[in-house]
């Protein structure tokens, strides 16, 4: 009983001692993207402390108590007071740190001595001396001190490159440390209105481009005064950071085109949902990661689903060490990335539990914490970012600073809470290669799957490789180039000695004989049917090292430029993609040729469209070679190399099929193209036959089921 009573005690100690996971006190997981899409789940970097509505703000210092109704934005200054702005109640709340009312900024008395106030009042920017007020519906900003009171009104900014009917409704402001201001008009689709503090007009920056329907598209190009008929997208909201950076985010975008994108993993910022501006309005957004910041990547399409489609992007806040944040209205979620555009942590879900939010409508850092305001539920969420939180943040400290022995070790104390997250690795990789210690860094790299990365790490050790065997490289080309011409002058000699044979030639003349045909296609495909210079066995011999040459360019690719792992490639498919094609386009020019007056018979067709293939195991085995020496930068090298195999093969079946056929040039270009249409009918009758076959044996098996059911 006594030893029972001590394990229990001891139990009950450690239940004490241990912290409580913060995944079980969220209703969200917290998760980012692999390269191929997949969600990697993370642990939480920011928890959910309390929700804060009316109730708790209270009421001010004269008594008054704060009425939510329309809640549209929300900010935080530098002591950490809060600003709540509700439209329809055309209020400004402000909360001190701990979120009790301090004051209300609803009605004052304008420049002429005369009260007014707001009407549909929407965003609001805080600086170091000044509240920015967007009172949309008067089509003006109203500006007060930190204290509430009124200093001074900045109407429509009057200029020739604004119409005098042009309706102007500033919705977000943002102040740069040089007081101009940075307006988002709802109604404005011509960019970022730049104003002085007095109103003077400085310009348009950021207008966005239209997507075009292919209807658009058209009138664009052949119609007639269409300019005035396509205008840009409009912005929804504008932040601004420490280096007058604007964070600029619209809903306006086509969410297909946005998907789309986001799919193709685009670098371009034309048609993304957030942007990073500066004053000039060009967007200096790095989007580095694998996919572009723009919210969810793998969302539903299902008209049954639902939430479907792209993200609706509403607001952006900036975070510290480079961080920032957007968030999805139509998910209510999160999206924290990095400088360079890496997804850092996404969390946050719909739902009325502490955590979740009702319908987000804005965001905020205040410190170490994260402020998300809810519409429905009329109230904002506090998240406090968690141990994990603190030391991703740290990580991007040391990383922002050159500390590179602590950015390493905060990265490992990351994976060591979250082996998947790739930002870790690449953040290790970046400070191994800042270092010099290029070999670890690829390592890193290649864990992470950043090719970019891993081909800079490889530059540098192939530099110092370079440099060491300066001498020895220009040998070795010399050495290889001497042996290549020396093999062509033997098979010359060979082939020439062979044309005087009589009789049946070896394998090793027949073989020989394909290098005859690279660079003399017209006698060589002549003496490969008349002279019998070939053989059905040499072409098949020719398919088989064709076969192996792809394997190997799968297998032996470097991995810069895609190489796949030994273990996940796979052989029959690789016979499957080069035999497949060959043996319908065999097929077909024999059945078309034999009712066109074709002299060449299904195995003088194959022969002869097999020898064609010689010029791929011949330059796609040196390309591949090559792709374990060069850098991401010289892909052209390979690209060039592998056009002129495929074009080279191309060129001689053309000839091959001319010469066997005993056709006109003109004939065959016509039997060619008709040949291909052919290799279609021939792939569509057979994926009807084995739609046919497999739907009969369906049929037969459910014959079967119901007769030994009944039985």
């Amino acid at each position: 009983m006594k030893k029972s009573i001590k394990i229990l005690l001891v139990l009950m100690a450690l239940l004490c001692v241990l912290p409580a996971t913060a995944s079980a006190a969220t209703p969200y997981t917290t998760y980012t993207y692999s390269s191929s899409g997949f969600v990697l789940y993370s642990p939480d970097a920011y928890v959910p402390d309390e929700v804060v509505d009316t109730d708790f703000m209270g009421t001010d210092v004269f008594g008054n108590s704060i009425i939510l109704e329309d809640p549209r934005d929300l900010e935080v200054d530098e002591d950490g007071n809060v600003y709540i702005v509700d439209g329809k109640q055309n209020a400004i709340y402000v909360l001190d740190k701990y979120y009790k009312s301090k004051f209300t900024i609803r009605s004052f008395v304008n420049e002429q001595g005369v009260p007014d106030s707001f009407s549909g009042v929407s965003g609001v920017f805080i600086t170091a001396d000044f509240i920015y007020a967007c009172d949309s519906e008067n089509s003006r900003i109203v500006i007060f001190d930190r204290d509430g009171n009124f200093v001074k009104t900045v109407g429509k900014p009057q200029s020739a490159l604004i119409a005098e009917n042009a309706i102007y409704r500033p919705v977000a402001v943002a102040v740069d440390e040089y007081g101009r201001m940075f307006v988002v008009s709802s109604t404005t689709f011509e960019g970022i209105i730049v104003m002085g503090d007095s109103g003077e007009f400085y310009g348009y920056i950021g207008a966005q481009k239209t997507t075009l329907s292919r209807w658009q598209a058209f009138w664009r190009k052949w119609g007639k005064n269409d300019e005035e008929t396509i205008v840009s997208t409009e912005y929804n909201n504008i932040t601004i950071d420490e280096n007058n950076f604007l964070y600029v985010t619209t809903s306006s975008i086509d969410a297909d085109t946005q998907q789309q994108e986001i799919n193709n993993k685009s670098k371009a910022g034309t048609f993304a949902p957030v942007k990073k501006l500066n004053v000039s309005g060009t967007d200096i957004m790095r989007r580095n990661g694998f996919y572009p910041p723009s919210g969810e990547v793998k969302v539903s399409t299902s008209e049954t689903s639902a939430i479907k489609g792209a993200s609706v992007i509403i607001d952006a806040a900036v975070g510290p060490q480079g961080t920032w944040s957007i968030i999805d209205e139509k998910r209510s979620k999160v999206f924290t990335y990095d400088d360079e555009g890496n997804l850092l942590f996404a969390f946050g879900d719909n739902g009325n539990q502490l955590g979740s939010i009702g319908s987000i409508e804005a965001v905020v850092y205040q410190g170490d914490k994260m402020l998300l305001l809810d519409k429905v539920n009329m109230s904002f969420t506090v998240y406090r970012r968690t141990e994990y939180g603190d030391i991703l943040i740290n990580a991007l400290k040391n990383q922002n600073e050159r500390n590179y022995d602590a950015e390493i070790s905060d990265w490992r104390e990351i994976l060591k809470r979250n082996n998947n997250f790739d930002v870790a690795y690449v953040g290790i990789a970046k400070a191994l290669y800042r270092e010099g210690s290029f070999e670890d860094a690829m390592d890193y790299y290649k864990a992470a799957y950043d090719r970019g990365g891993y081909s800079d790490s490889y530059k540098e050790i192939r530099k110092d490789w370079i440099s060491k065997f300066f001498i020895l490289i220009p040998v070795v080309v010399i050495f290889i180039a001497v042996l290549v011409v020396k093999f062509f002058g033997y098979a010359a000699k060979r082939n020439r000695l062979a044309a005087m044979k009589v009789g049946q030639k070896n394998i090793r003349e027949e073989l020989l004989y394909a290098f005859h045909i690279l660079f003399h296609p017209f006698d060589g495909f002549w003496d490969l049917k008349h002279e019998k210079r070939g053989s059905v066995r040499s072409a098949f011999v020719i398919l088989v090292i064709t076969v192996l040459a792809f394997f190997y360019q799968t297998v032996g690719t470097g991995y810069i430029f895609g190489g796949q792992d030994a273990n996940t490639a796979n052989i029959f498919m690789t016979l499957v993609s080069v035999v497949m094609p060959l043996l319908l386009w065999v097929v077909a020019n024999w059945c078309l040729t034999t009712l066109f007056d074709g002299e060449g018979s299904f195995a003088n067709v194959f022969t002869a469209s097999c020898y064609a293939l010689v010029p791929l195991p011949l330059l796609l085995i040196p390309s591949t070679l090559l792709s374990n020496i060069l850098v991401s930068e010289e892909v052209s090298f390979i690209s060039i190399i592998n056009t002129v195999a495929f074009l080279w093969v191309g060129i001689l079946i053309f000839f091959g099929m001319m010469i066997t056929h005993d056709y006109s040039f003109g004939k065959s270009v016509l039997i060619a193209a008709v040949t291909i249409v052919g290799m279609i009918f021939i792939m569509f009758i057979a994926v009807l036959f084995s739609t046919l076959i497999t739907k009969i044996i369906s049929f037969i098996f459910s014959i079967v089921d119901e007769l030994q059911y009944r039985m």
